[in-house]
């Protein structure tokens, strides 16, 4: 992997665990806070991929907000508004990966170029990575916030290029979102899909052209 490239890393599922918030669901949820948390990530995203398409967004908190609703109902888990609203809090201090802090610091020590690159709102991808404590190991944060659309819309990913001066070519996202990789290959990208888990399939309609990782530290090599 050439040092030339620049690495944009998503955040929620690659760099940050969204599923850590199953520890707080656990004192509302007990056994199903798994369940819930898996449900309330599906349709965070797919509420994303909806307004996308619409021409209607939300910031991503808002998405979030909307896929917790829709999550409470189907559990029927009674959830008070004080409880949503510390599990909404809870967003943006989400446990970071074992693999992630060391990785960054070792691409960094090569002179790498990495920027955090994500569905979430400015303010609360800097309070999320600053409270993971890798903020300082960025180069920057790119959010879709900026126009308006949610991944995978290829504007997303041509807005990235555009304040990082890169080209698409140079530019390798790392994801481990199978979404997420099918909208920067259909751009021009590298790509890298992080394989978190064994058993997480990719889509067989659009296969990972780039490389297949399943941590980040394999990058540093």
């Amino acid at each position: 992997m050439s040092n030339k490239e620049t690495l944009a890393l998503d955040v929620y599922g690659t760099l940050i665990n969204p599923h850590a918030i199953a520890t707080r669901l656990r004192e509302f949820l007990g056994d199903q806070a798994n369940a819930f948390s898996q449900l309330w990530r599906t349709k965070q995203l797919e509420y994303s991929f909806r307004r996308g398409l619409m021409g209607d967004y939300q910031d991503f908190s808002v998405v979030t907000r909307d896929a917790l609703e829709y999550a409470n109902g189907v559990f029927s888990a009674k959830l008070s508004n004080d409880a949503k609203a510390l599990l909404l809090a809870d967003y943006t201090r989400l446990d970071v990966y074992d693999d992630v802090p060391a990785a960054l610091a070792a691409l960094r020590g090569q002179g790498r170029a990495l920027y955090a690159f994500s569905n979430g709102a400015p303010g609360d991808l800097q309070a999320l990575l600053s409270y993971a404590g890798i903020i300082d190991l960025l180069d920057g944060i790119i959010s879709v916030h900026d126009v308006r659309s949610f991944k995978p819309d290829p504007k997303v990913y041509a807005h990235f290029n555009t304040p990082t001066n890169t080209r698409p070519e140079e530019t390798r996202l790392v994801s481990s979102n199978a979404f997420d990789i099918a909208g920067a290959q259909a751009c021009g990208w590298q790509t890298a899909w992080v394989q978190r888990e064994k058993e997480t399939r990719f889509d067989s309609w659009n296969p990972p052209q780039g490389r297949i990782i399943e941590t980040l530290s394999v990058l540093t090599g």
